[in-house]
């Protein structure tokens, strides 16, 4: 599917939530700009923006606001990215409310040396930003990693979600689950050496993050374009990236002992995968 088609699904899909207004404010305005690399540019979502800084547990969330109408939009990142992977969606989304913002450890937000990265912390920095934001109702939209906090925040608080849409996600066992190489070679404990000399080898890092991440994206000016920035932000948040995949399938395992709960879920919910999605 071209760029422009799959955004242009994607923000009919997110848009589909019912209407209803919600509030928020915050301090700075933010402006930049953004484009495909095939000479053809894209409406920039780097311009409009409101910079939040929140605070969470002695540190700060980042979190980037777009004000509009309706329940607001909240997109959450996957790993290893960061709010950016959404920059060239939300023009898509204009006039609708939209917040993303980048999960603790990383992307802008703070990077606390030593702490430890799991689903349930994660779910506590959804949680932190939400109720920032006092959203009584928002459409939740998760994407690789954002799925299981994203998930069971929507789980806890059904009553506060307008529409959950899952891009390319994931939450407990099935057989038609399986992780890219990457996040194989970092979350299997029997790999735990291999996956050190990686990581500490900047050559073997880039060279794996661009094989991996790279081949994801398509379209070869677009990968151009976008992976040296994606690597650049990756490499500060390299220990929460390891940390996360270290917890990875414990919070599977514990996500599958709870599986039942999706069954009563009770709020508009749309899934979607392309044909190529891992």
């Amino acid at each position: 599917m071209r760029l422009r088609s799959a955004l242009f699904a994607v923000s009919m899909i997110i848009f589909t939530a019912s209407a209803s207004s919600c509030s928020g404010a915050g301090p700075a305005q933010g402006t930049g700009s953004n484009s495909d690399g095939s000479g053809a540019p894209l409406r920039s979502a780097a311009t409009g923006f409101i910079e939040h800084s929140i605070p969470y547990e002695d540190h700060n969330i980042y979190a980037r606001e777009w004000p509009g109408s309706g329940p607001a939009i909240v997109l959450m990142h996957g790993f290893p990215d960061d709010l950016h992977l959404y920059d060239q969606l939300v023009p898509e989304l204009a006039p609708r409310r939209v917040i993303a913002f980048d999960f603790l450890g990383w992307g802008t937000s703070d990077k606390p040396a030593g702490r430890s990265y799991s689903a349930d912390s994660q779910t506590r920095d959804v949680a932190a930003v939400l109720d920032y934001f006092s959203l009584e109702q928002a459409v939740l939209v998760v994407h690789d990693a954002s799925g299981p906090p994203g998930i069971d925040w929507a789980l806890d608080h059904p009553e506060r979600v307008a529409k959950l849409v899952l891009l390319n996600t994931y939450y407990s066992l099935m057989p038609t689950l399986h992780a890219p190489e990457a996040i194989t070679l970092y979350s299997t404990p029997d790999r735990s050496a291999i996956a050190d000399t990686v990581a500490a080898s900047p050559e073997l890092n880039r060279d794996l993050y661009f094989w991996q991440v790279g081949g994801f994206i398509r379209n070869d000016a677009l990968r151009t374009q976008l992976l040296p920035g994606f690597y650049e932000r990756f490499v500060p948040a390299l220990a929460s990236f390891r940390s996360l995949n270290a917890s990875l399938l414990a919070d599977v395992a514990k996500r599958t002992a709870r599986v039942d709960r999706l069954t009563r879920f009770g709020r508009p919910v749309q899934i979607v995968f392309g044909a190529a999605d891992p």
